[in-house]
């Protein structure tokens, strides 16, 4: 079977991942955690996350009513390195939804006279109207993290964008939206393992890009970047969420109730909505870097 890239991705596990990260994943079971920082060893069980998923969908649709009927704006930003497991989260969290009250927001490269806008100006204009959700795949932060790691970005560019994205994001919040940021942070480990896994199966190779490719030897010019936006970020009026996602069922459950138990909606259950898991969903103190 050809590989994507001529197989760069068994390439870097073979001649430059660091011993420690070959090590686990050769040494791993498929649902072993790899990361030394999680708090568990192994995935939760699928039946075990199955009959939580199944009342926190029912949850959801109630949420969706609530958000049609009282004109609320709902925007959730969905960040993380690659194969952190935001798309497979956003799909789980609007599967039962309507797709005109709930949008998914994955924009592309910036084209040309994009390119020579107020670099929020293509986010504003798919912000939701009310009685709506966003739910971007990636978002503004791009300029933050990705852009000044791959060159996108000068060094003056990403300093422009801190500087105006305060005021940028109290204006949502002023304006009565709803803006939940969501981090998803993998070990090294976990994020070779799951490339590995989408270079051997022809149905996700598509997912895999050039930048994906080179991003592998980028892990702590990410690492620095990221830590630095999640300090400088994190506002009163609008702080972060860091999603512990070595363990994708853990990760989902905990997204969808803590965007459930942050927002009073119509019909509630809080017994069904819980909490959150502390031990892998907080803020930005649960950074390892």
């Amino acid at each position: 079977m050809s590989l994507p890239f001529d197989g760069a991705i068994t390439r870097f596990l073979q001649q430059d991942a660091p011993e420690d990260i070959r090590r686990a994943i050769e040494d791993g079971a498929s649902r072993d955690i790899l990361s030394p920082h999680y708090p568990y060893d192994r995935w939760m069980k699928r039946s075990d996350y199955e009959r939580e998923m199944d009342p926190l969908q029912v949850e959801l649709v109630k949420f969706q009513a609530w958000v049609k009927s009282s004109g609320a704006r709902i925007v959730i930003l969905f960040e993380g390195r690659d194969t952190a497991g935001k798309g497979g989260a956003i799909n789980r969290f609007t599967m039962n939804l309507n797709p005109r009250v709930a949008r998914i927001e994955a924009l592309d490269k910036p084209s040309e006279d994009e390119a020579q806008q107020w670099y929020f100006q293509r986010y504003v204009e798919r912000l939701p109207r009310r009685g709506r959700m966003a739910l971007f795949d990636r978002s503004w932060y791009n300029r933050a993290v990705l852009e000044p790691v791959f060159g996108f970005a000068t060094p003056a560019q990403r300093e422009a964008f801190m500087t105006q994205l305060p005021a940028f994001e109290a204006m949502l919040v002023n304006e009565g939206m709803h803006l939940v940021k969501l981090w998803l942070e993998i070990g090294c480990a976990e994020q070779l393992r799951r490339m590995l896994a989408r270079e051997r199966d022809v149905l996700k190779q598509w997912k895999l890009s050039a930048i994906d490719v080179e991003g592998l030897h980028k892990w702590d010019a990410y690492s620095d970047a990221i830590g630095d936006t999640l300090r400088r970020s994190h506002f009163d009026f609008a702080p972060w969420t860091l999603v512990l996602a070595d363990d994708k069922y853990r990760a989902r459950l905990a997204i969808i109730r803590h965007v459930l138990s942050g927002i009073d909606y119509a019909g509630k259950d809080a017994a069904v909505v819980g909490t959150p898991d502390a031990a892998i969903c907080g803020g930005p103190e649960l950074w390892h870097g």
